[in-house]
């Protein structure tokens, strides 16, 4: 019951401020000749600097937006958010698009904490608990964004909503393209975190 409530907030719910339609989104490099790097600038042009570059073979590279000219796309670099041009890079297809897409973290600070799921697995991990574990129970797909309902053990889960929204990780300049709020469900107790999630792996 909780999680069709949540399957349906999600649903309603309107993000702001919003990011386009269909982004963020994974996407991985093409026509870049072995040895060779695609640059990533720190504005939308081939005459702005350059900050970082991704390998030739780069995949789960994660573009938040697109330039207005739909020339540039918005990526992440450790410390910061760049632009590449997007002739390089390809969508990567969903395997199943009722189906969460992975690899998806989310992570918070304050206290620290992070879930990961994976194409085989999921897991828990924070400073006091180390990696944990972690069994898919339900998951749902909107256009908005993702709900995720994890089993740590059986009494202990995790609920997330993920939202397509700009966050930011407060450690940091780097933009991201997912909020999400986790709900905690435990013999001691229930709890609520907030924090930033991405499709970004390289």
């Amino acid at each position: 019951m909780i999680f069709r409530a949540l399957c349906f907030w999600l649903a309603l719910a309107a993000p702001l401020p919003a990011l386009a339609q269909g982004y963020p989104a994974a996407f991985q490099v093409t026509g870049v000749a072995e040895g060779d790097r695609l640059n990533i600038r720190n504005a939308p042009s081939a005459s702005a600097d350059i900050i970082g570059d991704i390998g030739p073979y780069g995949l789960n590279i994660e573009v938040l937006e697109t330039s207005a000219d739909g020339k540039w796309g918005k990526v992440g670099i450790p410390e910061g958010n760049g632009w590449v041009a997007m002739r390089y890079l390809e969508a990567t297809p969903p395997e199943d698009p009722y189906q969460v897409p992975r690899p998806l973290s989310c992570f918070g600070t304050e206290p620290f904490w992070s879930v990961s799921l994976y194409p085989r697995g999921a897991e828990y991990n924070s400073p006091e608990t180390g990696v944990v574990p972690m069994t898919v129970l339900e998951e749902g797909v909107s256009d908005r964004g993702y709900l995720i309902r994890l089993e740590e053990g059986p009494t202990l889960t995790r609920t997330l909503i993920v939202k397509r929204q700009r966050c930011g990780d407060g450690m940091s300049d780097r933009e991201f393209g997912f909020t999400t709020l986790m709900f905690l469900s435990a013999p001691d107790g229930n709890d609520t975190f907030t924090g930033c999630c991405t499709l970004d792996h390289r």
